[in-house]
């Protein structure tokens, strides 16, 4: 059926799904919508054919646009299993994405909001996630998809629906979600990272400590790989096994993680902290000077580390002429606004 032989038959209610049911289709359908259009196409037979067209049509798109699709259609000619189970997997992943989002949103707004060292990308907006997220339940139910694999999707719209606002802790609510996330991915490789964030934050060093050896240890995604590293570094740093995390920074610099990827520039500037702590000023030296020359468009990031650093300020401070090299080998510290008023280095 035609787009044009469908709409001439329309009735003036459905005339007003036009927009609703296409959007369905992509998941990016608010709560109030998508429950109205799924109510509707229980009872209207030419918009539920005009449903089914139209995800044909964007299943035909996004399989032309993407050849790694393309074959996993090629798998429905020799087993529906197979087939399903591709789809299976894809679904769970972005709804275990959609838990994770909500679940770090509510984490870092509540423990960490100078988030920067942990993570690239700004939360997410809290309300906004939450309707996409139904908006997507919805439309994976609607279109006969809930069925596949282990995901129980009417209690995943029971929980961004409303389950979740009866708890009140914002932790719990990201821990919840974080949960989740890996009750339906346990693969999910940022969920655990952030679960073992908060075991961290909670004082479970030696838990923290486990799960991020396991993401790093497993991890497909370099990036992941390198904040498991990362937080590594700073649990053992904060108990005084400068050997231990040295190991781990090192590890981001030696890959060549910092380099590809400047966002990782703080790992330079631990090691710089560490051999302070260890009282080796001219391995610290070396790797402020080295930071700064590796990645010129931060000085003013490193600036404000500095002046966030009281410890690492006073650390420089109580070995004779530490401060005074510091100046001279990195003077472009010391004109940047965010350089410490107070350091008397």
């Amino acid at each position: 059926m035609s787009f044009d032989n469908w709409k001439g038959g329309l009735a003036d209610i459905c005339d007003a799904f036009q927009v609703d049911l296409s959007s369905l289709v992509d998941g990016e359908l608010d709560e109030v919508a998508s429950a109205r259009a799924m109510v509707h196409l229980e009872d209207c037979s030419c918009c539920s054919e005009f449903f089914d067209d139209t995800r044909r049509q964007v299943r035909l798109h996004k399989d032309m646009s993407d050849p790694d699709r393309i074959f996993a259609r090629l798998a429905t000619l020799t087993g529906s299993e197979i087939a399903a189970g591709a789809v299976s997997i894809d679904l769970a992943h972005r709804l275990a994405t959609i838990f994770y989002q909500l679940g770090k949103a509510y984490t870092l707004a509540a423990i960490d909001p100078g988030f920067r060292e942990r993570v690239f990308e700004k939360t997410v907006p809290v309300d906004s996630t939450k309707n996409r997220g139904r908006g997507f339940v919805d439309g994976v139910v609607a279109g006969g998809k809930g069925e596949y694999g282990n995901v129980d999707w009417r209690q995943a719209r029971h929980l961004l629906n409303g389950r979740l606002e009866r708890i009140d802790n914002p932790l719990e609510k990201g821990r919840r979600l974080l949960h989740e996330a890996l009750g339906v991915d346990p693969s999910h490789e940022e969920a655990r990272l952030y679960l073992a964030f908060m075991d961290a934050h909670d004082g479970k060093t030696l838990k923290a400590a486990e799960q991020y050896r396991d993401v790093f240890d497993t991890a497909i995604n370099e990036t992941n790989r390198g904040l498991a590293a990362i937080q590594l570094g700073r649990l053992y740093s904060s108990e005084d096994n400068f050997a231990k995390a040295i190991l781990y920074f090192r590890w981001v610099t030696m890959s060549g993680l910092a380099d590809r990827d400047d966002r990782f520039w703080f790992a330079r500037f631990n090691l710089g902290m560490v051999y302070a702590r260890q009282f080796l000023p001219e391995r610290s030296l070396s790797y402020f000077r080295e930071l700064l020359d590796k990645h010129p468009g931060r000085v003013g990031e490193v600036a404000e580390a500095f002046a966030r650093s009281p410890q690492l300020r006073e650390t420089i401070d109580t070995q004779n002429g530490f401060g005074e090299q510091l100046l001279q080998r990195c003077p472009e510290l010391f004109r940047h606004p965010s350089a410490p008023a107070d350091a008397d280095l």
